[in-house]
């Protein structure tokens, strides 16, 4: 593990790239899910179908993404996975037909996953160092939650700013020229942070060199394959993100049970990304102190609990309080699992210099929640319509949560004596 650190900036422009790239395909339609529905004339199963096809070019991407980063720069394959995703905005914003979408979404899954995203995880790793791996992607995770409330928050603002007339009485097409606007601004800044990657992101030549293979072996692939680690990270990833995309429901929930208006709802999608910072940041810390590895299990147990408070039908539209506290659970356990789970990849023993491909394999299995959940939740939703279609929703978060746990226990016994790579 190389002792010393990239700089401070580095991180930061990690962070804002690794929130940025996701704005367009995802972070605006967990914000203004009922928008985005009533703009492009979707409903809740064929929004699923797009999140499917950016799920299945997202797996065939993320092998040989992870081959890739383990071969050139991270910088270099940020920046360029930053430009073609802002050049999707544009298309975005013309509001296609459902085909197009379709197909849209399925390049965005080349973009953030096949370009992007083994190269962030390495560099992230790269960062903590031999001592830091917590800090590092509790950092990371919690700062690009910070980047993500911040966009969704700018999204309200400008989405508010373009309608004229009373949100009970806001038309379609008065509802799509405000949101294109919000598209477009996304887009212009998504495009930026490239640059600024480009040419701000750079690491040490010798460091650079360490980390970067001229060749990837087949006996290097089978050696990543034998570590118990990798197989339990893809349980451990797919249940965690399981949680990670049922959260897109929250801004619904808030529409269908508490009653809210789009405004209102898109308000609570932002809340939900303002917490995730919070919590990244503080068991990012917290994890550095004791073990990862305990954490995650922990933070499996919360997000259960959580789910429990929806599925059992105990939140109302006159419960307020009980809501925000319920998505606050949800929410720690959700995003604590999300900022740790890749933390985790130094006391499993998995070597530095094969970070990408180990990525790349361990997505393979624990990111296929991109193919199945949207359509899943699609289905339950459209076919309880109301709070029972949202319990639904939450026993299968309660399920995937006990799973997880399962796994993170069994990492945590593994893995309890530390040895360094």
């Amino acid at each position: 593990m190389i002792q010393k650190k990239a700089p401070w900036h580095f991180l930061l422009l990690l962070i804002l790239a690794g929130e940025s790239v996701f704005i367009l395909p995802f972070v605006l339609s967990r914000v203004f899910r009922p928008t985005v529905l009533e703009a492009f004339g979707l409903d809740n199963l064929q929004l699923g179908l797009c999140f499917s096809v950016y799920g299945i070019v997202a797996l065939l991407s993320y092998p040989f993404g992870g081959f890739l980063a383990d071969k050139f720069p991270p910088r270099k394959l940020i920046a360029v996975a930053l430009w073609m995703t802002a050049l999707g905005g544009l298309v975005y914003a013309t509001f296609p037909s459902y085909t197009i979408l379709k197909i849209l979404y399925g390049y965005w899954g080349f973009t953030t996953i096949f370009l992007f995203w083994a190269p962030m995880i390495k560099a992230t790793r790269v960062w903590g160092g031999s001592t830091s791996q917590g800090k590092a992607f509790g950092f990371l995770d919690g700062g690009r939650g910070l980047v993500g409330a911040l966009f969704g928050t700018m999204g309200i603002i400008i989405f508010s700013l373009f309608i004229t007339s009373e949100i009970s009485e806001l038309t379609v097409s008065e509802s799509r020229a405000a949101f294109k606007q919000v598209i477009h601004v996304s887009s212009g800044i998504v495009a930026l942070v490239g640059l600024l990657v480009w040419f701000f992101m750079k690491l040490d030549r010798k460091i650079e060199k360490e980390i970067i293979l001229e060749k990837i072996t087949i006996s290097q692939i089978q050696e990543v394959l034998r570590l118990p680690s990798v197989w339990l990270l893809m349980i451990i990833i797919l249940c965690a993100y399981v949680g990670y995309k049922i959260t897109d429901v929250f801004s619904l929930y808030a529409q269908d049970v508490m009653l809210y208006d789009q405004v209102q709802s898109a308000q609570v999608g932002a809340f939900l990304l303002f917490v995730r910072p919070v919590i990244g940041i503080l068991i990012g810390v917290l994890s550095d102190r004791s073990q990862t590895t305990f954490w995650l299990f922990v933070s499996f147990v919360v997000s259960f609990l959580g789910a429990l408070l929806f599925a059992l039908g105990l939140i109302s539209d006159s419960a307020t309080v009980l809501f925000f506290i319920s998505i606050l659970v949800v929410a720690t356990g959700v995003y604590a699992a999300r900022s740790l789970y890749f933390a985790v990849m130094e006391r499993g023993q998995i070597p530095l210099i094969l970070t990408g491909t180990a990525v790349g394999l361990i997505s393979l299995i624990g990111y296929t929640p991109d193919i199945f959940t949207g359509p899943v939740m699609g289905y339950l939703l459209e076919n309880s319509p109301g709070a029972e279609g949202h319990q639904h929703v939450f026993w299968m978060l309660a399920l995937f949560s006990f799973i997880g746990g399962i796994a993170a226990w069994y990492y945590f016994q593994l893995y309890r004596k530390k040895k360094q790579y």
